[in-house]
């Protein structure tokens, strides 16, 4: 490949980077602004949540597009090839990530539409969303300067997010046992809880990506001692 050529092929590859970056920002303000609208029980906000999603899908085929045009006219290899791969998985990871985000605010005016949301320990789920976020958060980061060092600490962290929703399963379980009337709504926090749980899982699954372009290795449904041992 000519000096032309290449140079035009790094443009190509810093502009869809790029492209991913802006939809994992809108993302994760999608994220945010989820959370808020629970912790707040916020019918505007849930509305500007899902509304948001239109914008996500969009960007989403953009990318895809994209991707597909680049691989066709420069015919990458090596760890380009990678990189775009795992661009590919990491635009369908965020698009996900945002239907959990949109899942939550519908939760949300659900909840609302029921007419008893103060009554419900949805404070609980605080310590949960502000990981999914901060981990989603990370991720991005991750990408944007390919570290693999962060993206381990994302993999460790992901647990933490599951030990937050058993517990709070736990509570809710013991809360609408007390109270029957509230079992409807609970469901819904439910929902809610198992959301930000797969949103932590997103980030997660975006930080495997990372290792996978800078490492070549592809750490999927591996045990984390083995991962850190490839990221060595």
């Amino acid at each position: 490949m000519d000096k032309h050529i290449s140079s035009q092929f790094d443009a190509d590859l810093t502009n869809v980077s790029s492209r991913v970056l802006e939809l994992g920002g809108l993302v994760e303000s999608q994220t945010r602004h989820a959370v808020y609208a629970l912790a707040q029980f916020s019918m505007e906000v849930a509305e500007q949540v899902i509304a948001t999603e239109k914008q996500v899908n969009r960007l989403e085929v953009e990318i895809d597009a994209e991707l597909a045009s680049i691989i066709a006219r420069r015919q990458p290899t090596a760890r380009d090839l990678r990189l775009l791969m795992a661009i590919s998985k990491i635009t369908g990871n965020l698009e996900r990530a945002g239907d959990e985000a949109e899942r939550i605010a519908r939760m949300v005016k659900q909840i609302l539409a029921q007419g008893s949301p103060h009554n419900l320990p949805s404070s609980e789920l605080r310590v949960a969303s502000d990981l999914a976020s901060g981990l989603l958060r990370k991720a991005l980061d991750a990408f944007a300067r390919l570290d693999v060092n962060t993206a381990l600490v994302i993999l460790k962290e992901d647990d933490l997010i599951d030990v937050e929703f058993n517990g709070f399963v736990r509570k809710l379980i013991t809360y609408m046992m007390e109270d029957p009337r509230t079992i409807s709504a609970s469901l819904d926090l439910l929902f809610v809880a198992k959301a930000i749980e797969r949103i932590g899982d997103h980030a997660k699954n975006i930080a495997e990506f990372v290792i996978y372009v800078v490492k070549g290795a592809d750490v999927r449904h591996t045990a984390l001692t083995e991962i850190e041992k490839a990221v060595q």
